[in-house]
């Protein structure tokens, strides 16, 4: 997910996608867990969805 795509939406929206990465996140450690994952990689990218998501909340915290 690109950071201008989700600078483009507002506080709540960021939530919502915050809840549903972390939501992803778990069912991926779940499937490592399980030694289901094949593809590593993509929890790597979760957790860097999951940092970009954060900081725009952040930034956009310290804006107001």
């Amino acid at each position: 997910m690109k950071p201008s795509e989700l600078r483009a939406k507002d506080v709540a929206q960021l939530n919502q996608e915050l809840n549903d990465l972390l939501k992803a996140q778990f069912g991926l450690r779940m499937q490592i867990a399980t030694q289901q994952l094949s593809n590593n990689s993509q929890l790597k990218k979760t957790r860097r969805d999951i940092a970009r998501v954060r900081t725009i909340i952040a930034q956009k915290a310290a804006n107001k």
